[in-house]
């Protein structure tokens, strides 16, 4: 799995940085699972109040498949990623850093 910083880039931005580190890994014999979820918020149900936590919960959900997390550099400056960063320590993923 891949954590990367997402708030305040565009899905161009986004898609470069997951492009190359998806790369890198399968190139060390990773398979990546795929967990960039666009922000359309707008296609999202009317009653979830707190979106970027929603999100974050599908990223969570999609880690319990995962043996490993890739921080993409940033990942210290934005709360999803910190808190990725401490599921995958208390869960005992491997972490690796760009």
């Amino acid at each position: 799995m891949i954590s990367q910083p997402m708030a305040g880039k565009t899905p161009e931005e986004i898609l470069k940085v997951r492009d190359k580190a998806v790369k890198y890994l399968e190139g060390m014999g990773y398979e990546v699972l795929d967990t960039y979820f666009p922000n359309d918020f707008n296609s999202l149900p009317m009653d979830i109040l707190n979106k970027p936590l929603f999100f974050l919960g599908q990223s969570l959900m999609y880690m319990s498949y995962c043996d490993a997390v890739y921080f993409c550099k940033g990942w210290d400056k934005t709360r999803g990623c910190i808190l990725e960063h401490k599921a995958a320590e208390v869960y005992g993923l491997k972490t690796m850093y760009e």
